[in-house]
């Protein structure tokens, strides 16, 4: 199964291991992050200037469909 990230409609990461794309998706949207500083400087420093990607919404894809929506914030909410 390939899985893909996409931004804005362009596919910034993809891999077909089942495993990194899912995982990074919830990096990404903070979801495995559970200290505010922790994540933002995974933002500033990893997700933006290394991996290309920006603030906003990202959707995560399995083999050609959608499956989830989150977003890449400034400010992480924790629930």
């Amino acid at each position: 199964m390939k899985q893909e990230i996409r931004q804005n409609g362009e596919t910034i990461l993809e891999s077909d291991d089942n495993i990194s794309i899912a995982m990074i998706f919830n990096n990404l949207t903070g979801k495995n992050s559970k200290d505010n500083k922790d994540y933002q400087a995974y933002i500033k420093y990893t997700a933006i200037p290394l991996m290309g990607f920006q603030y906003g919404k990202i959707e995560l894809w399995d083999d050609g469909k959608l499956t989830r929506t989150g977003y890449i914030t400034k400010l992480l909410l924790i629930t």
